[in-house]
Formats: structure tokens, sequence, C-alpha cells
């Protein structure tokens, strides 16, 4: 009701303000019903229309007013998690990522997808001509991996070459034709490439009435993968969570959903959790960002590095990057660090072995290798 109010009075001064410049003219104009039969001839879609006064008429009606309420229920100042939870975990099969289950499309699918900071797109497998195999490997026995398909959610809508979030119009073969995507990765010869579409995106309140919204993302139909994507790494598709506008945090601020923000814990354990406008305390410790504005990322500037009780000072920027497992360096900084590492070393240090990609590794006196 309040929203309808605020429409009228919008309609009021529109009305009031041609009517001003039009010097005494009549402005009017037709509105029509989302359902009606107007509507319908308009669009020119025949199928899958309820009609008026069926079941499915009111269910439509009821499930649109329902997304418009879990909009308004979620604002900026609260935080929220996917449909499953905020909990992330590590597979060890599959590396030193972070994983997290999300939930797609109506009804709703789930995917069991990568955490990158280090990239901004969403995408999961979906019409694939060359993807991950959902079943017989190892990492697909704790899981049930799903494939997205389009047909399949009533809610799933295609982003044409039109569209804003259409990066790559050089390679569309028209102003309506489905938008393609493309995306390689620092990994050797890895990439996913598709379509982009849109389509809910289920999360859930953190508060203690736990109100589930739908929010409308757009993310990557990966019909073809390669590298690491068709083995280890995100066999069931990754979730980017970079700074450029089509990355998710940045389309749920946008939308007003969250504030512009998200956290990441993870444990020694492996798991871990995610948030999105999670604010944190208020008398935590900030590090600012170089941003670039051509391409933002969640880059920094480290000064000082300890090792022990030693102090070393450096100068160079850093990415954070959840989806890298490990933390590299350039030199100077690379060898004083190192360096001052293995002067405090105690363990016995074992000789470069050319299928390890690391100058220093130990063996430990409990037998394990780090």
């Amino acid at each position: 009701m309040r929203s309808s109010s605020k429409l009228n009075f919008f309609l009021l001064i529109t009305i009031w303000v041609f009517s001003k410049t039009c010097k005494g003219r009549v402005f009017n104009f037709k509105m029509h019903h989302r359902f009606s039969d107007s509507f319908k001839n308009w669009s020119g879609l025949t199928t899958n229309w309820p009609e008026k006064g069926s079941f499915e008429y009111y269910a439509a009606l009821a499930h649109r007013d329902q997304m418009l309420r879990g909009r308004r229920l979620s604002d900026a100042d609260a935080s929220l998690a996917f449909s499953d939870g905020n909990s992330t975990f590590r597979i060890s099969s599959l590396g030193f990522l972070h994983y997290t289950t999300v939930e797609l499309g109506t009804p709703g699918v789930k995917f069991m997808v990568a955490l990158d900071t280090g990239s901004d797109l969403f995408w999961v497998p979906c019409d694939c001509s060359k993807c991950a195999s959902t079943q017989g490997a190892s990492y697909a026995s704790d899981f049930e991996l799903s494939i997205y398909n389009p047909k399949e959610s009533s809610t799933s809508q295609k982003v044409t070459c039109n569209n804003d979030m259409c990066a790559q119009r050089n390679r569309c073969f028209g102003t309506f034709k489905s938008c393609p995507y493309m995306v390689s990765y620092v990994s050797a010869q890895t990439s996913t490439s598709g379509i982009l579409v849109k389509d809910v995106l289920h999360l859930t309140t953190e508060d203690g009435g736990r109100k589930f919204v739908e929010a409308y993302v757009t993310f990557g139909c990966g019909q073809v993968q390669s590298g690491s994507f068709l083995d280890i790494a995100a066999p069931n598709g990754l979730f980017g969570l970079g700074m450029e506008k089509i990355s998710v945090p940045s389309v749920l601020s946008r939308e007003g959903l969250i504030a512009d923000s998200f956290s990441m814990c993870f444990g020694h354990d492996g798991i871990g959790r995610i948030s999105f406008g999670d604010k944190g305390s208020p008398d935590q410790q900030e590090t600012p960002f170089n941003v670039n504005p051509t391409h933002p990322t969640y880059n920094v500037t480290v000064t000082q590095v300890r090792v022990g009780t030693t102090v070393i000072d450096v100068e160079l920027t850093a990415l954070f990057d959840s989806g890298t497992s490990f933390t590299y360096m350039v030199d100077p900084a690379y060898s004083r660090v190192s360096e001052n590492f293995h002067s405090l070393a105690r363990d016995k240090w074992r000789p470069p072995d050319p299928r390890i990609p690391f100058e220093y590794c130990y063996d430990m006196r409990s037998g394990l290798i780090i």
C-alpha cells in the first residue's frame, strides 16, 4: 500500500508539471496490469500466461509480492547469506580453494561453487559442450553436482547484447541475441565461456527472523570450460566476488539489499563463513585499497613483513585473491623474506625438486614436508 501511495503522488506531480507546460492541454495515459489481455497481446507471449482468476494467476501475483516484500525486508543495514547458510568449506581432493553452496532458479537448484575474490563473474555449468564430470569423480562422491538449464527455471531470463552487463558486444551476432562471455584465468589454459543469463539467487537474512530473499543476478551459463576447471578448482562453478558491476556483491549493493561490503573468514580446519553486507565491528582497523578505475581489484600496499621477531621493510602492492592457493612475492621482497625464514628454520632443508615449484621445503620432525 505504501508503494502505491508513492506512485500515485509521483503521477500527480508529473501530470501537474505537464499541464503547466502544455498550456491547458490534457495529458493522459493508460495503465495496464502485468497479466492483462492488453499486455498479453502487446508482449506477443501466448504460452505460460496465467488465466485470470485461476490458481496460477493468483500464485504468480503472490510470488511477485513475496519477491518485492523480500527486498524491502532485507534493507542495506542487514547482512545476507546463501539460502543454505553462510558456511564455507575446503575439499582436500580439490586443492586449497574454499567453497560454498548456492541455490539458483525456480525451482531452486544447488551448486557447489569456488569463492574467488580475484575475478568478477559468477558462473555455473550450463547447457554443457565441455564441462567437468558430475559423476564418478572423487569430488562428486560427497556432493550432488548440478547442471543449470535455463529452460527448466521459470524465472530465467536471457541477457541480450544491448544489456549494460554485456561486456563483449563485439562478439555478438545481433542486438537482441544472447550476450556471449569468455573469461581466462591465471592458471594455465584455464577458462570458461558461454552466454550470460539472469535468474534468482536464493538468499536469507542473518538476523533472528531469517527472512528469505530472492535477488535477480546476472551470471554465466558456462557451456565450455578448460584447464583446471575440468577436474579440480571449480568443477561445479565459480563465484566471482570482485569489484566490477557484474559481481554478485556489486549487484546486491546496487539493488539496495546490502551495504557495499562482504566478509569471509577461513579457519585452520578449512571451515569458514561468508556474509554479504557485513559492516564489521566499530573498533576494527582498516586498510585502504589501491583502486584502479579501469579495473578495480582488492589491491593493497604492503610496507612491512614480520618473520619471527624480525621486521622487514618492503615496498610492494598485493592482490587479495581467494582463488589462488599460495602467497607470491617478487624480488627483492621475496628474497629478503625467504632468506630470513630459512635462517630461522630448524628442520632439515630439502634440495629443490623440479616437481615442486618451491625453493624452500623442509622435512618436519613429524614426518611431514612443508
